[in-house]
């Protein structure tokens, strides 16, 4: 882990950089693999989950009688928390869902707007190291709440070929229609492209490691639209003297955990808090199952020492970090300078795992600095919204003489007469 002790405003810049690959050797292998898809279809895929996965698969949808038989492998407790999860998220993601509501802009002119749904997304779910199941749940309801006609899910097989039995069980629990055994670019390529067997969808969603991001971002190439660029997992922790070192420490390892390409940052203005915690971490890391990925991570964060918390406010708002904690006695003083974040919980008990998992709100947010100008996944993000307007004679008779005032200044008779000829 990287310290510092009170820096300088001007090395801000360089300590809000985040890990990554150079660009030009991502955007020419992701390249290869578009091609490779588009020519091969599923036998690309085949090749490819061989080749990065370990995986021999013949079959690249996942069938029928594995989805059912997932149902018989998961104990019964946890088939209760990912209910109660589903309870809350469906809770949380149906509150977004909006009235028409029509406004009458000029006497006899209405306008209003309304949602559709995508008829065709996919959701991409990590799998390898850490299947994240918890993922299918913050996709797949909000766009089954939405209404979306197809949801096809793409995720990588183990090294035996199959898929994550949570994976299957959560995703027939929320309504996905159509689940395939292809992970990494080549999933994103697959669902981008279509194949005999995938569909090609309108929009991608989830998160996932640089491949992905680079995939989802070449996608678009195709027409294809994304939730966002989301990668690698981050959290940025600021704590005050009334801060608990052990929850803090617990927040940065669980992020950290994610994978090696991950980074946390811990920002505080007291002294024996941040040593604390400092310590803390190291004491927890060497517990943890998976603290090999957790150490590298750490090898690219940042405790920093700051002076006050405005500054430390500050120094988040440049680096918008995907998750935010604020571990401060005064927390809702704080909130109205919160600039840039993807999700922000309050207080020593907000643990970031809750929303990860349970809480209600959505875990695919933002990274890499996005939180300056992306959201994170909402119902929203499964909808066109499309706008609607009805004008009376009436109506167009209060407006019509703007409306050719306005065509005639920008040169457009042809929209200038198609006023006219109706006043006419």
């Amino acid at each position: 882990m990287k310290i510092n002790k009170y820096p300088k405003k001007d090395s801000w810049p360089e300590l809000v950089k985040r890990p990554v690959l150079k660009k030009e050797q991502l955007t020419e292998l992701i390249a290869e693999i578009f091609n490779e898809v588009e020519k091969n279809g599923n036998q690309a895929l085949i090749n490819f989950n061989k080749k990065f996965d370990q995986a021999e698969v013949k079959s690249i949808q996942v069938s029928e009688e594995e989805i059912e038989s997932s149902e018989n492998l998961i104990n019964e407790e946890l088939k209760i928390a990912i209910q109660q999860a589903k309870e809350n998220i469906t809770k949380f993601h149906s509150s977004q869902i909006t009235e028409i509501e029509k406004i009458e802009t000029t006497k006899g002119i209405v306008c209003w707007r309304e949602n559709r749904p995508i008829e065709k997304v996919g959701i991409y779910i990590p799998g390898g190291t850490a299947p994240l199941f918890s993922t299918v749940l913050m996709l797949a309801i909000p766009a089954q709440l939405a209404g979306c006609k197809e949801i096809i899910l793409c995720t990588p097989p183990d090294k035996n070929g199959n898929i994550n039995a949570t994976i299957l069980y959560t995703a027939k629990l929320c309504g996905v229609t159509k689940i395939f055994k292809t992970g990494g670019a080549q999933g994103i390529a697959a669902m981008t492209l279509g194949t005999e067997s995938i569909p090609n969808v309108y929009k991608i969603f989830g998160p996932g490691n640089q491949y992905v991001v680079a995939a989802k971002e070449f996608a678009q190439k195709y027409n294809v639209a994304i939730d966002m660029p989301a990668g690698p997992s981050e959290v940025l922790v600021i704590a005050d003297e009334q801060a608990i070192p052990e929850y803090c420490a617990a927040d940065l390892l669980s992020q950290a955990e994610h994978g090696s390409d991950s980074q946390v940052i811990f920002l505080s203005t007291n002294e024996k808090i941040f040593n604390e915690t400092i310590k803390e971490t190291e004491k927890q890391l060497q517990q943890l199952p998976r603290n090999e990925f957790a150490k590298e991570a750490l090898k690219n964060s940042h405790f920093m020492l700051l002076y006050s918390l405005d500054e430390a406010l500050e120094f988040s708002n440049l680096y918008a970090p995907e998750h935010l904690i604020l571990a401060l006695e005064d927390y809702e003083k704080y909130i109205p300078k919160i600039q840039n974040a993807g999700s922000v919980f309050l207080g020593n008990y907000s643990c970031e795992s809750a929303g990860d998992y349970a809480s209600g709100t959505n875990h695919t947010l933002p990274t890499n600095g996005f939180a300056k100008n992306y959201s994170g996944v909402s119902l929203d993000s499964f909808v066109k919204k499309i706008t609607f307007q009805n004008l009376s004679k009436e109506g167009l008779q209060n407006l019509g003489k703007t409306i050719e005032l306005m065509a005639e200044a920008e040169g457009l008779f042809a929209h200038k007469n198609a006023v006219s000829i109706r006043l006419k």
